[in-house]
């Protein structure tokens, strides 16, 4: 495996970079905390905002990430070799929401969708996919990526994929009006930077998916944006749309971090729209490497689009929400024989990477096999009140 440097971790402009986050305290009481990164070091300002969703709430936000007071938790680089020791030692990063929703976009990307679309039609018969994809693009006869969902063009592909017995449902939200939105994971159950992720001991066909997560306030605008792997269980979801629940939220399947890094002059929603985001996936005991890259210039709705069907009259989220924007990755790379395709090994290190976010780096493992879920809201309610009480 490569050799990992905490330097790398973080974004390549670190010194420009509002990074905010959550981190795992032993004292002065158990619990999370808030906290920055200035000048490469880590200061804990719980005692001027409690939770992230307060802080991203904030109208002074980027003052208070900039200039509050607070308590020194030592060298960035520090917290993320405590954060990638197994175990992990505190102080460690925890995901960096806390009681926001998790919610996630599906089918975002026209290559993830053709092969959805692909795989769909071919009744898990991998001989009959290149005459698929064959017909499906002379048939389109132009590129996918090209069609603006909900437009009069995408209803006239509709009608004849029909005419042709080749609709299907991921068509329907690829192109259709209406975005795929899922909740993805309940609010405190994400892991952060170094913890195992899960999956799910039925499944045999896997992978992960490489995302940015757009961090929403209340008010349904995004503050900031950091970097999320949607684990993702082909074989469930494959069998029925019905059982997406069962693919997508599971002990440890949702992975965000490092940090989120709030907009502000120097990193926008520009910037989101611009980014690349690269994948890297090492095998600890076949010497296995995957490498792929998705262009965020080549997502089919713009990711406000994506926030405006997500919340607003018809939805709202009072603790704001975090957003995953989806992903182009579809891994088609043979691994234990041929016509197999990807599907993860326990072990497996998974890297998120983007220069304006750093990266996010986690190890593979069975959920059923990992610390079981147990801070959740009300334990959060109780640490919190312990800490008004000593204040």
């Amino acid at each position: 495996m490569f050799p990992i440097s905490s330097r790398d971790c973080l974004p390549s402009d670190v010194r420009d970079a509002l990074l905010v986050g959550r981190v795992w305290r032993d004292t002065p009481r158990p619990g999370p905390a808030i906290v920055v990164v200035r000048q490469g070091e880590v200061i804990d300002i719980s005692a001027h905002v409690r939770t992230m969703a307060d802080l991203l709430d904030a109208p002074d936000r980027l003052d208070i990430a900039a200039h509050a007071d607070g308590v020194s938790l030592g060298p960035v680089g520090d917290l993320l070799d405590r954060s990638l020791a197994e175990p992990q030692q505190a102080p460690f990063l925890l995901a960096p929401c806390d009681v926001q929703a998790v919610k996630a976009c599906g089918v975002t990307f026209a290559v993830s969708l053709l092969e959805r679309v692909i795989e769909e039609q071919a009744g898990g018969d991998p001989g009959r996919s290149d005459a698929l994809r064959q017909e499906i693009q002379g048939l389109l006869g132009t590129d996918l990526a090209r069609i603006e969902p909900g437009s009069d063009a995408a209803g006239a592909l509709k009608a004849e994929l029909q005419s042709r017995g080749l609709w299907s449902q991921y068509m329907e939200v690829g192109i259709g009006p209406d975005a795929e939105v899922f909740s993805k994971a309940a609010p405190l159950s994400a892991v952060g930077f170094g913890a195992r992720v899960g999956l799910h001991p039925a499944s045999q066909w896997n992978n992960p998916e490489p995302e940015i997560v757009l961090a929403v306030d209340a008010g349904g605008q995004p503050r900031g944006a950091t970097l999320g792997n949607d684990v993702n269980l082909r074989d469930i979801e494959g069998r029925s749309a019905l059982l997406l629940g069962k693919a997508k939220d599971n002990n440890a399947s949702c992975a965000l971090g490092p940090f989120i890094r709030l907009f502000d002059d120097r990193f926008t929603m520009d910037s989101i729209r611009s980014a690349q985001v690269a994948l890297r996936i090492e095998g600890a005991d076949d010497d296995f490497r995957l490498e792929a890259v998705s262009d965020m210039r080549e997502i089919s709705r713009d990711p406000l689009d994506l926030v405006g069907q997500t919340c607003g009259s018809h939805h709202q989220y009072p603790d704001g929400f975090m957003l995953f924007l989806g992903t182009m990755f579809s891994p088609i790379q043979d691994r234990d024989g041929p016509s197999q395709g990807f599907t993860h090994h326990i072990g497996d290190r998974v890297t998120i990477a983007t220069p304006a976010l750093g990266r996010l780096i986690n190890t593979v493992d069975q959920c059923d096999r990992l610390p079981p879920w147990t801070f959740g809201i009300r334990a959060l309610y109780r640490h919190l009140l312990t800490c008004a009480d000593s204040a």
